[in-house]
């Protein structure tokens, strides 16, 4: 029973972030807003609704280890796991302004949150320090794009008929699937969180693995839906936004939203600080040169995220069942596949700094 009451609740997360997101994403277009604002913004946000509502869940509940390992785990997902399939089905162009502002932005506040976890605890007046970086961002971001370049305008005139401000979607409906998306995401989130923590008990784990894992990767199917949809279309603007924007969103507004409501902040655990927020900071920095090269994400280095985000899951299972094999899997970690990306990545940038204009008209 709690088995499929788990999975219940994942299916319901699913559908409730399907359904906000399509209601908004179509009343954000009747506003005139560009394809990358929206991937940032309205896309991001909705699909990182799930995200929120467990974290706010497990917050009240007294499950502090799953509301912020549902937020850690959530951002190497989308960074390794999401944008890593995203770039295996087709590479993806990355926009300027991404590389200019948003994602220093999100290498910025992921090292904030390791900083104001070292106390160990998100307090309250630090839950509303960081809600105010998110009211802040989403007001500079809706004014960078409440105009949209003449391209922009081009497209939505090709697709509606009309200019962006002219287009019209049914309120009421829009409204509607607004409703229902957010309803099954807090039905879900009771389900999926209340599954989690008995799953976790009963195979002997902390509730800060299950939360890193197969909490963030249930919460994350509706940003894994949306990119890879988005890149299958060829929508790399709503693809790698989608990314950026949620894992800005997860940490300014689901710890900030948290940390304010919850009766004594958000714990911090010492595995976290040590572990799990080194190597989202390490991810989110290696997007920095992934993205400079020639302006998109190849193939192999989609291969290459989703290796080492297979890497992160099976040293989280090792290390919590305390496995014989951890000590050899760390060893080759250590001495073959780090060294061998290092290496790898050194020659493909030099290649590429040798012949900049081969690299950005190759597609792989």
């Amino acid at each position: 029973m709690i088995i499929g009451l788990f999975i219940l609740g994942v299916v319901l997360l699913l559908a409730g972030g399907e359904l906000l997101v399509r209601g908004a994403s179509r009343l954000a277009v009747s506003l005139g807003l560009s394809p990358l604002i929206v991937g940032l913004t309205v896309v991001a946000f909705g699909t990182s609704a799930p995200e929120l509502a467990v974290t706010i869940r497990s917050a009240f509940a007294g499950n502090a280890d799953i509301a912020l390992g549902n937020v850690v785990g959530s951002n190497i997902a989308n960074i390794l796991f999401i944008l890593g399939l995203s770039a295996v089905i087709t590479p993806l162009i990355v926009s300027q302004k991404l590389l200019q502002f948003d994602v220093p932005l999100m290498i910025g506040i992921t090292v904030l949150l390791f900083v104001l976890g070292l106390d160990g605890k998100i307090s309250r007046p630090e839950g509303l320090l960081l809600f105010g970086g998110i009211v802040a961002y989403v007001v500079f971001a809706i004014q960078q794009s409440r105009y949209p370049e003449p391209d922009v305008q081009q497209e939505y005139a090709q697709e509606y008929g009309k200019e962006p401000a002219k287009v019209k979607h049914p309120w009421i409906l829009n409204l509607f699937l607004i409703g229902s998306g957010i309803l099954m995401l807090v039905v879900g989130a009771g389900w999926l969180v209340d599954g989690a923590v008995t799953l976790a008990k009963a195979l002997g784990l902390s509730e800060l693995i299950i939360g890193l894992t197969i909490v963030a990767i249930g919460t994350s199917l509706p940003e894994i839906a949306t990119s890879i949809i988005a890149s299958w279309r060829g929508e790399s603007d709503i693809a790698v936004g989608n990314v950026v924007g949620s894992n800005i969103f997860n940490i300014l507004s689901i710890m900030g939203i948290t940390a304010l409501i919850a009766p004594d902040g958000v714990p911090v655990a010492r595995a976290v600080l040590s572990f799990d927020l080194p190597i989202l900071i390490v991810a989110s920095i290696a997007c920095l040169p992934i993205f400079f090269t020639g302006h998109k994400i190849s193939r192999w280095e989609g291969f290459l995220f989703g290796g080492y985000y297979v890497i992160y899951l099976t040293y989280l299972v090792l290390n919590a069942t305390e496995h014989d094999a951890l000590s050899f899997f760390n060893q080759a970690v250590l001495w073959f596949a780090i060294p061998l990306t290092v290496v790898t990545l050194a020659i493909f940038y030099w290649r590429s700094w040798r012949n900049p204009k081969k690299d950005k008209v190759s597609g792989s």
